[in-house]
């Protein structure tokens, strides 16, 4: 019983942090509803990215983020928040 309560415990703590990040993610908002995310739409989160760096982040060439490529970015540590 006692290993069980320390393993809960564990996976509570886990998923506590877990939450934590993601709620502190900063949210790029969509304004034009779309369905992704322009240059511009990103730049009001992530103030540093270049047109560069977003063009990389674009692997279908669209022109646009789908939320797919936008957080592949972020995860790759290419876009990060001011």
């Amino acid at each position: 019983m006692t290993k069980f309560a320390l393993v809960l415990a564990a996976s509570a703590l886990t998923a506590t942090a877990a939450f934590a990040q993601d709620a502190a993610a900063p949210v790029v908002t969509d304004t034009d509803a779309n369905g992704t995310f322009s240059l511009v739409e990103v730049q009001a989160v992530y103030t540093a990215v270049t047109e560069e760096a977003f063009k990389a982040a674009d692997t279908d060439a669209s022109g646009e983020l789908s939320a797919e490529e936008l957080q592949a970015a972020v995860d790759a540590g290419a876009f990060v928040a001011a």
